[in-house]
């Protein structure tokens, strides 16, 4: 992914390579802006997906358990991000058997784009700890089993 900074391409960014389906020079700009520059800032895959808006929020009242969605939330981030697993459903066969998986168990269509959202976030966060690029395969190498049935 080329970033666009000021009045130049800044291909020397240190994210330029994070690539994902659905992510684009602009969208990505977009989600790495809001993000922010620490390479350092989310300890782990949860607190990005906490800070992104895209973790639900999960409620537990003796026999009842509800997961809810996140109402406090980066509007231009969770925007961005709701808008790439919407793209990556045409690009990523793994990101739309996941959407289909979800929307088979019961959830609505933005339930299963937020879910998608929020495992794209995941495997961002994966990307730019261990600084690989993104792999289709190894990505959603763990529903393989469930695509395969």
């Amino acid at each position: 992914m080329r970033l666009f900074v000021g009045d130049d391409w800044a291909e020397d960014h240190h994210d330029v390579e994070v690539s994902q389906p659905g992510l684009g020079p602009i969208l990505g700009a977009r989600v790495l802006a809001e993000f922010g520059d620490d390479p350092n800032r989310y300890a782990t895959a949860k607190a990005r997906k906490n800070y992104a808006g895209t973790s639900p929020i999960t409620r537990a009242s003796g026999k009842k358990k509800v997961a809810l969605a996140r109402f406090v939330h980066n509007d231009r981030l969770i925007d961005a991000l709701m808008t790439q697993a919407f793209s990556s459903l045409r690009l990523s066969p793994g990101a739309r058997a996941y959407h289909d998986r979800q929307r088979a168990r019961g959830s609505g269509h933005n339930a299963a784009l937020r879910q998608l959202a929020n495992r794209l976030v995941g495997i961002l966060h994966g990307c730019r700890k261990t600084g690989t690029l993104y792999n289709e395969m190894t990505a959603w190498s763990h529903h393989a089993e469930s695509l395969a049935a």
